[in-house]
């Protein structure tokens, strides 16, 4: 688990490297994904529970 010293070095070292006008960009996009990543797999979870798309009978195919 991280610890209080551990995470404040981790702040400390993103605000050198990005700096603070960075920052709030860098936090915004952040959340743009999460958010549509969390979108995507509620999609996908909807999906299951409706049952989703039926699997094509694939015993015709390798037939000639």
């Amino acid at each position: 688990m991280i610890g209080g010293w551990e995470l404040i070095v981790v702040l400390f070292l993103v605000l050198l490297l990005f700096g603070g006008k960075k920052l709030p960009d860098l936090a915004r996009n952040l959340g743009k994904g999460m958010r549509e990543f969390k979108k995507a797999s509620q999609g996908i979870l909807d999906e299951e529970k409706e049952g989703g798309e039926e699997e094509p009978d694939n015993k015709d195919v390798n037939k000639k």
